[in-house]
């Protein structure tokens, strides 16, 4: 331990009274130390060379470290001056012994970390002699005491307070009252009475000057300030938003002999003529001006951005809602379509919940799986169902016949169906038309008093050659060719959409023909007539040829690379051939030609799988599709089977975190292709298979679809996992969407897709949930009609961000060779001796040196440092 400090004289000179100098300048030069040891400083530096680190190598409890003279010779040599024992030095040299002490005054003791003890005397006594305790006097006097209050003394300022004081000088009066005590709770009776009446009946009490009593005022002086009174305080303005708001009613009806009285009534009659001149004037001035319109947005809005009222909406707003209790209980919608050509009507496919059947296991009942087609003439009922053989995850109309429409359940079968006999009844369920009464099976569920009509499906593929997952994806191939076998692209002849595409996560993807093979026909003519006997009469005959034996044309699958597990696609693109080369994919005249009425549409069941050797191959076509996986990879590959590359993989690129719920490519731009993952989205260009040229942020909340819009080539829309739509504008902002609409529906959104045809120059924007509900949204026009030159100035931007891409690659390929040739640079030097601790501190002193030289220089330079 260090030895307790000894009193300075000084201190004690100003204990004994103040405001005394000390006549003897000698006092005032007394060290505050013993004089046979010296208070020093030690840099990290030095107590790193020393092997004195505090807290380290010396502490509180062994505070005592003793150095070699040599050593601090040594030292004193090596860095002069910077030397922290340079002070000590002719007393080191002078030091009798070999080592000296050092001790670690962890205290302060003598205002210094560090004191060096220079004689051995000293040293010996600080060695031997056990610590030095304290007397219980020293720490009483140590102790610190709370001061105690000192008698108050009087200067005559409690005179002023009292006279400023306001005290009471009058006696309080004391009243007493009482009253009999058998009056005590007896009955209070009040009434009227007139003061004129009684000759008491008032009694005035006027002030009056009593000269017996006066106040005598006093005057007091006293200051004011005026403080202005501050008051924190907030308000809210209630904004009234647009809301969604939707209601549901019955009409009521008379029977015909009121409605024949009240028409025959002569009080009817005369209301009609009374007021016919007053509705011909109102209808007439109607026609003539709008006297609704706003004419200040008149002024800058054209009568296409606006609707009849003058009014411009600015946002997605809510149309419809389509939902059915019935049939969508306990169900989720798994896909869903617009019918290609008439109005206002949309299909949806239903599933059951896996949680609710779960839950109720024990009293599960099985029940049938639909396709639900709802009109926007009656939202809560559908206008036809569609029966399936399982749950069906993914459909889609045939672009050259919509009334045959194709289907994947979740057991891996492909289902067919042809509505060419209900195609009448949905004419007459759409806005405008008339509905016709058609001979047609009906389905009636529970307590359901309407009949809708039921279309069973006319074939389904074998189980066999099926998937062995659940479809969730499928597609036509384009009317404008066919593959072979060999998944070679040829003409089609036919000119009509007659192949199907499937994937599925059992690793596969199917292509199949609907037409009558050659080796199916002969299997089929000797069971001909047994077939014919077992098919219901209520079953289409379209595809007789396929049910319960269609198989696939041909299936590739995609392995993976030094893997024995392969992908598993979930949704796939490819590429809609056109004749002519133009670069847009947008709705040409072939969808014009498409949709014809008058075009005679053959029977499926005349038509044969031509022989691969009479077709014309299609050298233009291209064969190559973008695939998403479950586990978040976009697969880049070619459905053409290769002799020489029989895996078809071109390249597959880990972009999502999870799986892929939507790969579409543009309608506008051919090479463009979008894909959603759980929590971003990527937009892709054919081609570019180095990564994506635009990529959004990791979304908090998870994305569920996303789809094109098909008017506006830069906006396309999202659907998230808590019910809200994203609208996004590729030309204004690419990393985040520009509107967010929360809360569009309660559930999980589950798909999204925009209507192909318009309704009164309105487009429309169908939004489906977890909760089996169809919100039909309204697309303003400011999303609807594109900007002028948008398709040109959207390439140019794609052309960017492709460049864009490439120079970073570029980059990061120049960075990774540089830092390649550093290493192996690195490796080829002979290895380096590390630097002792001496020879880091020569080079430490010696930059030291060079930087006070330079600061010298630099003073002179200035003036602040006089220059001899």
């Amino acid at each position: 331990m260090p030895p307790k400090r000894p009193k300075s004289a000084k201190s004690s000179a100003s204990s004994k009274g103040k405001g005394k100098k000390d006549e003897s300048p000698a006092q005032e030069e007394t060290p505050d130390h013993p004089d046979d040891i010296y208070p020093m400083v030690l840099t990290s530096a030095t107590q790193g060379l020393f092997g004195c680190r505090a807290d380290e190598d010396v502490t509180g409890d062994s505070p005592y470290k003793l150095l070699r003279i040599d050593d601090i010779v040594q030292d004193i040599k090596t860095r002069a001056a910077v030397s922290d024992f340079s002070p000590v030095k002719q007393t080191v040299l002078d030091y009798p012994e070999e080592e000296i002490l050092l001790v670690f005054d962890r205290d302060f003791t003598y205002g210094q970390s560090f004191y060096l003890v220079l004689t051995p005397e000293a040293k010996d006594r600080i060695l031997i002699q056990p610590p030095e305790t304290e007397s219980p006097e020293e720490i009483e006097n140590d102790i610190i005491k709370t001061p105690e209050p000192r008698l108050w003394i009087s200067h005559g300022s409690e005179q002023e307070i009292e006279k400023e004081s306001i005290k009471e000088t009058q006696e309080k009066l004391c009243l007493k009252f009482s009253r009999v005590r058998r009056r005590f709770g007896a009955l209070v009776c009040f009434s009227d009475r007139s003061s004129a009446d009684a000759k008491d009946g008032f009694l005035q009490c006027p002030s009056y000057k009593d000269s017996r009593f006066s106040i005598k005022q006093m005057q007091s002086d006293c200051g004011m300030q005026a403080v202005p009174r501050l008051q924190s305080s907030s308000t809210q303005t209630q904004w009234k938003v647009q809301r969604n708001i939707s209601t549901q009613y019955v009409p009521r009806e008379q029977n015909d002999e009121d409605r024949e009285r009240i028409l025959q009534s002569k009080s009817l009659k005369n209301f009609i003529n009374s007021v016919t001149h007053r509705v011909l004037h109102v209808l007439q001035q109607a026609e003539i001006t709008n006297v609704f319109i706003d004419d200040w947005k008149a002024l800058r809005l054209t009568a296409e951005e606006e609707d009849w009222y003058g009014h411009v909406p600015e946002g997605l707003m809510l149309f419809r809602s389509l939902s059915n209790q019935v049939y969508s209980k306990d169900k989720k919608i798994s896909s869903m379509n617009w019918h290609p050509t008439i109005h206002g009507v949309i299909a949806v496919a239903l599933t059951d919940i896996k949680a609710e059947q779960l839950n109720e296991s024990s009293t599960f009942t099985v029940r049938p799986s639909f396709i639900l087609f709802y009109s926007f003439t009656d939202p809560s009922s559908p206008q036809l169902l569609l029966e399936c053989p399982d749950a069906i995850f993914a459909f889609e109309f045939s672009p050259s016949d919509p009334n045959i429409i194709v289907g994947g359940s979740v057991n891996g079968q492909v289902v067919l169906w042809d509505i060419s006999a209900y195609v009448t009844h949905l004419h007459g369920a759409q806005p405008g038309g008339k509905m016709s009464s058609v001979n047609t099976d009906t389905f009636e569920l529970g307590d359901s008093k309407e009949k809708t009509p039921v279309v069973c499906y006319c074939a389904v593929s074998s189980t066999e050659s099926s998937h062995k997952a659940p479809i969730t994806d499928v597609q036509w191939l384009p009317p404008t060719f066919e593959v072979t076998r060999t998944g070679l692209a040829v003409e089609n002849k036919n000119n009509i959409s007659v192949q199907v595409v499937t994937c599925s996560p059992d690793g596969a993807i199917m292509f199949w023909d609907v037409r009558v093979s050659k080796l199916s026909s002969l299997t089929t003519s000797g069971k001909k007539l047994e077939k014919t006997q077992s098919t219901p009469t209520t079953v289409p005959l379209t595809f007789k040829h396929l049910d319960r034996t269609w198989k696939p044309l041909f299936r590739i699958s995609l392995p993976k690379i030094n893997t024995s597990r392969g992908y598993d696609p979930l949704k796939f693109s490819l590429e809609h051939y056109t004749c002519n080369d133009d670069n847009t994919g947008g709705t040409t005249d072939k969808d014009h030609e498409n949709d014809d009425s008058s075009e005679v549409i053959p029977d499926y069941r005349q038509l044969r799988v031509p022989s691969a050797k009479t077709l014309t191959a299609l050298e233009d076509v291209n064969t190559r599709l973008y695939v998403g996986t479950e586990d978040g990879e976009i697969v880049y590959t070619d459905w053409k089977q290769d002799k020489e590359d029989p895996g078809r993989l071109y390249c597959a690129m880990s972009f999502h975190h999870c799986f892929v719920n939507t790969v579409q490519r543009s309608p506008f731009f051919k090479d463009i292709i979008m894909t959603v993952g759980l929590q971003n989205l990527a937009i892709w260009k054919e081609g570019v298979t180095d990564g994506p040229i635009i990529q959004s942020q990791s979304s908090e909340t998870m994305y569920t679809v996303g789809c094109w819009s098909l008017s506006r080539p830069a906006v396309f829309f999202t659907g998230k996992e808590d019910g809200s739509v994203e609208v996004w504008n590729l030309l204004e902002k690419a990393s985040e969407p520009v509107q967010v609409y929360a809360h569009v529906t309660k559930a999980r959104i589950t798909s999204i897709k925009p209507s192909s045809t318009t309704i009164n120059k309105q487009h429309f924007l169908a939004v489906s949930d977890d909760l089996a509900e169809v919100h039909i949204l309204r697309i303003p026009k400011t999303l609807c009609n594109p900007s002028r030159k948008e398709i040109l100035n959207l390439r140019k931007f794609f052309e960017l961000e492709e460049q864009k891409l490439k120079d970073f690659l570029d980059v990061m390929e120049l960075w990774a060779k540089e830092k390649k040739e550093a290493d192996d640079l690195e490796k080829r030097r002979p290895d380096k001796r590390e630097k002792t601790l001496e020879e880091r501190d020569e080079d430490y002193m010696k930059k030291n040196k060079e930087y006070l030289l330079l600061e010298e220089n630099f003073q002179k330079r200035l003036g602040l440092l006089a220059s001899y």
